[in-house]
């Protein structure tokens, strides 16, 4: 069934094509140009190479191609890049991107656990989730590097990686700004401006960013939509019985990118950024809710106390809503009501609805021509965010799980590296160092109703360590057949904290009761999480990668290629321990009892290993028909071994435990195609299949073989049309249309039908002018043509709460943009 429909979605896609779309190439500026793929020079070899001459399966977007696109954000890029998922998460993690590439990646923002794709501006390494949603401001290219990149981009790259680069300032006087005005109030603003400090010494230039939009999901206030439910009204903050939005933005961010130019052969850059996002909570929805021991009194004793049910849900196949079953609605209050017990003291209280990020970096590289056959390179980082962000997971004025978060990161980063070109260019090295450290400290106000817990986490602070050396090269060993290889060694040490608290400051010292759970209400305040307050642990490990690559060009037109390479991600420590170790179960006294009277240490203090790939590709590039055609495939299998996924089953609840899940197996096709019939109409389409099979899974993770890891559809594709419908005094008129599908994905380790998120099909349409000088602009430009109801991810709590709430995607949008450039 789902190859017939990633099938028929590829099918369709065909016929939907788009050369801005990307397949690696397709530059709308190519088209006037004689109408041919555009030539794209990458870094992915640490070195300047033409694209299709980089035996590694990567997908290149330009700056121009971005804009063509509208595309202004790092996740819009995955639709179209076979194999990739990239996607913002929902209200639980703040403003993160979830990053996988075939199959493997990380969703969690926790910053004890490492990203399994890395993220990388102006070579600089992002190493959290958290803050890596990057607006893509004034890029000159983006590299998406897929499989294994342990020696090229090193550090925690085991998936693949994906590059940003920041065009460099020129001095020439040029600039540009635009306004977008669209759906949903929607108001952007973009600007930039390059400039001459000093003649032929000193550049400078300047982009800048805002954004403001409503949030397209509704909050309601569940008295005033059921009148009698036996809930009481919340504090109506808007009109009638809406209480707000959620998903709302405000954003506002900088560049400054400084180039010196001392002498001949010595080039400096010093690059700055600022961003300072002040959006509302995310955009969540509750799709799943059965916990009947949850409720909420009005206090009315003629009313019985409302369970939280399916009621509560809105839309979908878990919902009997009265109310009118709406996509975009929500109950979420953010406000706990209920009255103190012995066991929770610290109610009512309410969080406010924000996700909000501060990050600002420096960075500085250096490019030092020693000769004509040495080049030196020194890029030197420090990069610092804090961000807030609040939860109301249950969607509705019954208390299930509140938080509010706050994560604060600095990070500091050093590379070296030194090319050289031997034997009369036969020969090309790269060898290099590469050292970083970053402190993330993390606190957290968390009231987990259905398991009794209502405490303070941290501040703790999770530190990181990691230096590594590398050497990669290539020889010639024809004319046509080159041989290439890398070597990196790396060491990583890592230490975490572990704190908590009462909500009033105060440290849980009264023991639980003996012969009762944890979370019995006859037990004194998180009585549980004695025992963790205090406590550190850490991880220190070490790493040998290597790749090995041959590949032949028959011709100026066809490139063949085979590699194997390896890559890895880091081991580590629970960041999330809700039991200290030596906490014992089974429980007496007619409680739950899984362990059938077997005493049993439930402790959550657990370390895991980290996870390997091997990764066998071949592939070949092709540019034929004088470059009107490019047609690219890669077909690879991976060995994927001690598999790190957080699983919820620890074997009792609250648990989200990161272990070595197993090992697999997974073997996939991707494919990418542009062409250019004419010199007006240009077609691109991309394509992925992906076998994701366990080879044997840890039965204490309850994942059976069957099932795969989040965020990996078998089938996705993408593909689009441009065409320039008139080009002359009268200026350029050009019509495009993108179309991209992904088949199911589930969003948890353990898959099951609350975190299944079902295949869709996204398009877009775009019809802009561009005046005969090319300095004015306009495009009207619709999202979602087709009005989709999608989701980006789910929060899936079903087996632990009773709940799973989502962050679905936006419904159809339009936004007219006019742009000046200078």
């Amino acid at each position: 069934m789902s190859a017939r429909l990633g099938a028929s979605a590829l099918a369709m896609a065909a016929t939907f094509a788009s050369s801005a779309a990307l397949a690696q190439n397709a530059d709308p500026a190519a088209a006037q140009q004689g109408a041919k793929s555009a030539e794209i020079v990458v870094t992915a070899t640490l070195r300047n190479e033409r694209l299709q001459d980089t035996p590694i399966a990567i997908t290149a977007v330009t700056g121009d191609m971005l804009q063509a696109r509208n595309q202004t954000s790092v996740y819009e890029i995955a639709r179209q890049a076979p194999s990739v998922t990239l996607a913002p998460q929902g209200q639980a993690f703040g403003s993160t991107m979830l990053a996988f590439i075939r199959g493997v990646g990380q969703s969690d923002f926790i910053p004890a656990l490492e990203p399994g794709v890395g993220i990388y501006v102006d070579d600089v390494y992002y190493s959290t989730l958290t803050g890596s949603l990057v607006e893509l401001l004034d890029l000159d290219r983006v590299e998406v590097l897929r499989g294994p990149q342990g020696t090229l981009a090193g550090r925690n790259s085991i998936g693949g990686a994906v590059k940003m680069f920041s065009k460099a300032p020129s001095g020439d006087n040029s600039g540009m700004v635009s306004v977008t005005g669209g759906a949903f109030k929607r108001f952007d603003a973009r600007a930039m401006a390059d400039f001459t400090i000093a003649p032929d010494k000193l550049f400078a230039r300047v982009s800048a960013v805002s954004r403001s939009r409503e949030g397209f999901v509704k909050r309601m206030d569940y008295a005033c939509t059921h009148p009698g439910s036996g809930v009481s009204a919340a504090p109506n903050l808007g009109d009638g019985c809406q209480l707000g939005t959620l998903g709302g933005q405000s954003l506002a961010a900088g560049r400054i990118y400084l180039r010196w130019l001392p002498a001949s052969n010595l080039d400096v850059s010093l690059i700055g950024d600022l961003t300072r996002d002040r959006s509302e909570a995310g955009a969540d929805v509750l799709r799943f809710a059965n916990n009947p021991r949850l409720t909420i009194d009005d206090g009315n004793p003629a009313t019985p106390p409302v369970p939280f049910d399916c009621r509560f849900v809105p839309y979908g196949p878990n919902s009997c809503d009265t109310a009118g079953r709406n996509r975009y609605w929500t109950y979420s209050t953010f406000t706990d009501t209920r009255a103190p017990t012995g066991q929770d003291p610290y109610t009512p209280f309410s969080i406010p609805i924000v996700s909000h990020l501060d990050s600002y970096g420096i960075s500085g590289n250096v490019k030092w021509d020693v000769s004509d056959n040495l080049q030196v390179r020194s890029i030197t980082a420090y990069r610092d965010y804090t961000a807030t962000f609040a939860e109301d997971a249950d969607g509705s004025p019954v208390m299930n799980q509140l938080a509010l978060q706050k994560l604060k990161n600095w990070q500091f980063s050093q590379e070296l590296r030194a090319n050289a070109r031997l034997m009369d260019g036969k020969l090309n090295l790269t060898a290099g160092a590469f050292h970083f450290r970053g402190t993330a400290t993390f606190a957290a106000r968390l009231a987990l109703t259905y398991v009794g817990l209502n405490f303070n986490q941290g501040p703790e602070d999770s530190s990181s360590k990691s230096t590594a050396l590398f050497l990669n090269g290539d020889y010639q060993l024809t004319d046509a057949l080159r041989l290439s290889g890398g070597i990196r060694h790396t060491w990583d040490r890592k230490t975490q904290e572990y704190f908590r608290s009462n909500p009033d400051g105060t440290i849980p010292a009264t023991p639980c009761l003996p012969g009762r759970a944890p979370f019995d209400p006859a037990n004194a305040p998180n009585c549980a999480l004695l025992g963790l307050n205090g406590l550190t642990d850490g991880y220190e490990g070490k790493r040998f990668d290597w790749r090995v690559a041959l590949d032949y060009r028959f011709s100026d037109e066809v490139l063949v290629y085979g590699q194997v390479s390896t890559g890895y991600r880091a081991g580590g420590v629970n960041p999330r321990p809700f039991f200290a170790p030596g906490t014992i179960l089974p429980v007496a006294n007619g409680q739950i009892d899984p362990f059938n009277g077997v005493p049993f240490d439930v402790g959550q203090l657990k370390s895991f290993k980290p996870e390997t790939i091997t990764s066998y590709e071949i592939g070949f590039k092709t540019d034929l028909f004088d470059r009107r055609l490019r047609f690219n495939v890669a077909g690879f299998v991976n060995d994927y071994k001690d598999i790190i996924l957080n699983v919820l089953a620890c074997p009792i609840a609250p648990c989200f435990q990161p272990n070595n899940a197993g090992t697999a197996k997974v073997k996939g096709v991707e494919v990418e195609i542009s062409a250019y019939p004419t010199d007006r109409l240009s077609l691109d389409l991309s394509g992925s299949y992906l076998d994701f099979k366990y080879r044997r899974t840890d039965p204490a993770t309850f994942i059976a073989l069957n099932m795969v890891t989040p965020f990996t559809p078998k089938w996705k594709g993408a593909a689009g049309i441009q065409y320039d419908i008139l080009d002359g005094d009268a200026g350029l008129l050009s019509l495009r249309a993108d179309g991209s599908y992904q088949s199911h994905v589930f969003t948890e380790a353990l898959n099951g039908p609350t975190n299944r998120i079902e295949g869709y099909f996204l398009a877009t349409a775009r019809l802009s002018w561009k005046s005969k000088d090319r300095n004015w602009g306009l495009a009207l430009e619709v999202t979602n043509l087709g009005n989709r109801y999608y989701e980006n991810t789910r929060f899936d709590q079903a087996q632990q709460s009773g709940l799973t709430s989502v962050s679905p995607g936006a419904p159809r949008q339009w936004a007219l943009t006019l742009t000046r450039n200078f």
